[in-house]
C-alpha cells in the first residue's frame, strides 16, 4: 500500500523547500534523481551570496553563482504553482491511485499565490542582476581594449 500524498502539503513544501528538492523527495522518495539535482545550484548560489557579502560586488565568481539561486527558486515556485493548480481528480489519479478524490479547497491556492509572488521576484531579480553584471563586464572590457 502506498502512502497518501497531499496536494496541499506538496505545494507548500515546494514553496518552502523546493530549492533543495524537498517537494520531489516528498512525492517520489529520496531515490528521485531530479530531487538531488535541485540542491547543488541552490547551494552554489548561496555560496555566491556569501562571497559577495565578504568580497564585494566586484567578485566575478559571485556574479556567476548568484543567478543560480534565483533560477532554482523560480523553478521551485513554478513546481508549487503546477502542484497547486492541478485539479484534485488528476492529482489523486497520479499520486494516490485507487483512493477517493480529496477536496483540497483553498490551501493550495494560497500556496500558489505565495509561489507566484516569490517566483516572479526571484526570476526578475536574477535576470536584472545577471544583465547588469554582464553589461558592466562589457564596459570594463571595452575600457581595457581602448587603452
Amino acid at each position: 500500500m502506498t502512502r497518501y500524498r497531499s496536494k496541499t502539503l506538496a505545494t507548500w513544501i515546494a514553496v518552502l523547500g523546493g530549492a533543495l528538492g524537498l517537494h520531489r523527495f516528498y512525492l517520489h522518495g529520496t531515490r528521485d534523481p531530479w530531487g538531488w539535482l535541485h540542491a547543488p545550484p541552490a547551494l552554489a548560489g548561496l555560496y555566491g551570496v556569501q562571497r559577495m557579502n565578504e568580497l564585494g560586488q566586484d567578485d566575478k565568481l559571485a556574479w556567476a553563482l548568484i543567478p543560480l539561486l534565483g533560477f532554482t527558486l523560480a523553478a521551485a515556485m513554478l513546481a508549487a504553482i503546477v502542484y497547486g493548480l492541478t485539479p484534485d481528480e488528476k492529482w489523486d489519479a497520479r499520486h494516490n491511485p485507487g483512493s477517493a478524490v480529496h477536496d483540497t479547497r483553498w490551501a493550495p491556492i494560497f500556496g500558489v499565490i505565495v509561489a507566484l509572488l516569490l517566483g516572479a521576484a526571484a526570476l526578475m531579480a536574477s535576470v536584472a542582476f545577471s544583465g547588469q553584471r554582464y553589461f558592466e563586464w562589457q564596459v570594463e572590457e571595452g575600457r581595457k581594449l581602448s587603452q
